[in-house]
């Protein structure tokens, strides 16, 4: 049976793209800038100030991942992932407990992004990479749709809970949206193939091959890759967290400010449904280096200074769609160039600089406009990193972890052997199953 087909592996999709829609990155990221002027406007705290909030929780959760990513890959995802989205939960709650103290406000903040870590697209990059190679791309657009669905939905709840609710209850009520949805979804859907179910399937010796993470460390490749991603991420969540907030400023009523996440949010879905399948058939590091050029068209248009909606709109969807490619190439790149052995812990790595970014970003917006009144530094900043994050993705050699054929190995082999064939594309392996 090929992978498009096995039900259990998309079921494990649909678990994952559940469990995603209240991934760190909805619940954390993408509701503060909902969260930011009514907690503002009561507490008198600067905009700076409170979006250290979210780099501190992000910077922390980015430092998390390769230790959860090890936990992973020592006692299983299931086991780690389940633990994560409780406490996870539970410190979004305590966000609710913040006195007057923007300390507090950080530190809660801080404890919620530790407990985040388990609680992101990792361990759902890594189920649905063991249970799908051939149609990998897709299977993993599909599962990190999921983000797309949540940053064009929870910010809508959150809008709505405000409304009936204080923004402490508020939080209350988020963190119980968030266990309730995500933990069901992966204690019956998300697991790894068992031993019993590889037994006659010899595609799943690939698993057995990988780089060692000291190796992947090493590696120029790695370190490009790195750097590309901690850019991009910083420019497109950075403008993404202040959106609302810039236009809001600009006299564009914060009631259609906020809509225009919706249009984050479908156009995040939308880039990675069409990155999971253009990866299975585009060289990645060159899809990923266009990609990353979109969202400097959103940069421009939001340079451009007026407070239109199709402005607005236009940069949202610039930004969503480049947001929505950045998590599928990067689990697909993993696997690629540094194989599934030690998959868990090496994204770690690659997601824990992902993530820093993702906090980093907010703030050097934040701190823009707190020290000049304008997010136009900021914007140019980030358009400039955009352009650099493209010319080092595109400077990523061969795959190394692709072959033509899978070839079943000896008795007494542990590991298959890799073909390899083309010095840009790769071929795509036969069928998992």
């Amino acid at each position: 049976m090929s992978d498009s087909t096995r039900p259990t592996g998309w079921l494990v999709v649909l678990g994952s793209t559940v469990g995603l829609i209240v991934g760190n990155g909805p619940i954390l990221l993408f509701t503060f800038g909902i969260f930011l002027l009514p907690v503002a406007q009561e507490t008198g705290w600067q905009r700076g100030t409170m979006s250290l909030g979210v780099a501190t929780a992000l910077t922390i959760a980015g430092l998390a991942t390769p230790l959860v990513g090890r936990f992973i890959d020592k006692w299983g995802l299931r086991r780690v992932t389940l633990v994560s989205i409780t406490l996870f939960a539970a410190s979004v709650a305590a966000i609710a407990l913040t006195s007057a103290s923007v300390t507090m406000f950080v530190l809660a903040y801080a404890v919620a992004g530790l407990f985040s870590s388990g609680q992101a697209p990792l361990p759902y990059a890594k189920a649905v990479s063991l249970w799908f190679d051939r149609r990998r791309g897709l299977a993993l657009g599909i599962a990190m749709a999921g983000v797309g669905i949540g940053t064009a939905v929870m910010p809508q709840v959150v809008s709505v809970l405000l409304k009936a609710l204080s923004w402490r209850e508020a939080y209350i009520a988020l963190a119980a949206i968030t266990w309730i949805v995500a933990f069901p979804a992966v204690a019956l859907l998300v697991k790894e193939p068992s031993v019993s179910q590889g037994s006659n399937n010899t595609g799943l010796a690939t698993l057995a091959t990988g780089d060692k993470v000291s190796e992947a460390l090493r590696s120029r490749n790695f370190w490009l890759m790195a750097v590309a991603v901690l850019l991009a991420v910083m420019a497109v969540n950075g403008a993404i967290a202040h959106l609302v907030a810039l236009l809001t400023d600009r006299g564009m009523a914060a009631s259609v400010a906020g809509k225009l996440l919706i249009g984050v949010g479908l156009s995040t879905i939308m880039g990675r449904l069409i990155s999971g399948y253009l990866l299975d058939h585009i060289f990645a590091p060159y899809l990923a280096a266009g990609i990353f050029l979109v969202p400097v068209v959103g940069m421009l248009a939001l340079l451009s200074g007026t407070a239109s909606p199709v402005f607005g709109l236009l940069a949202g969807i610039c930004f969503g769609f480049s947001l929505g490619a950045e998590v599928d190439i990067v689990g697909f790149l993993v696997g690629r160039y540094f194989g599934l052995r030690r998959y868990g812990e090496i994204y770690g790595y690659i997601f824990a600089i992902f993530t820093v970014g993702s906090g980093v970003g907010p703030y050097l917006m934040g701190l823009s406009f707190d020290r000049t009144h304008s997010y136009m530094p900021a914007l140019v900043g980030f358009a400039c990193m955009l352009l650099i994050a493209s010319i080092f993705f595109s400077r990523l050699g061969p795959y190394r972890y692709v072959s033509n054929q899978f070839v079943g190995p000896p008795a007494g082999m542990a590991e298959p052997t890799v073909v390899h064939r083309s010095p840009r594309r790769g071929i795509r392996l036969q069928s998992l199953w």
